[in-house]
């Protein structure tokens, strides 16, 4: 059998956000990308190990898998622009006026290649004040923190804006 595995690029790559219409529903539809993203951090936290050793055991140690700790927000590394920053006010608001109606904002990742995305809610921060070094391109970190577990689902399309 011929081998088929294609490796991927991390060119149009991608993280969008959408609010519920209906709580507690996933959104399949009307991912906005979210502007300037250039990093983002590794979702695949390692889980906790419980031991479950018994004192019958003389030399190895045993072991189930615990809960998974995502660290708390997550660190995407974004150009800042006068448009990002205006529509990360915007993202924020948006999730104000959804967590007060009962309802959650969804991310996703999008990875072109795979036909499927990451998908988790989540809290954005307000927008911050980002460290500025000589001769360099402005940058800002986006910090969203994962209100429920990521999961793969099938990709969605997202609305890309132009900056």
């Amino acid at each position: 059998m011929a081998d088929n595995i294609i490796d991927l690029s991390t060119a149009g790559v991608t993280v969008g956000y959408a609010v519920e219409t209906t709580a507690g529903t996933r959104p399949t539809t009307g991912y906005k990308a979210i502007l300037g993203i250039k990093s983002i951090p590794e979702i695949n936290s390692q889980p906790e190990t419980l031991d479950t050793t018994t004192l019958a055991a003389t030399e190895y140690k045993t072991s189930i898998n615990g809960l998974k700790d995502l660290g708390g927000a997550l660190a995407f590394g974004a150009n800042l622009t006068e448009a990002g920053h205006t529509q990360w006010k915007e993202i924020y608001q948006a999730w104000e006026t959804a967590k007060a109606s009962g309802k959650s904002m969804w991310f996703t990742i999008y990875m072109p290649g795979i036909s499927e995305a990451i998908f988790f809610t989540g809290e954005p921060s307000t927008p911050g004040v980002s460290a500025v070094e000589v001769n360099n391109v402005l940058e800002t970190t986006r910090y969203i923190t994962p209100t429920n577990e990521p999961d793969w689902y099938t990709a969605v399309k997202l609305d890309v804006d132009d900056e």
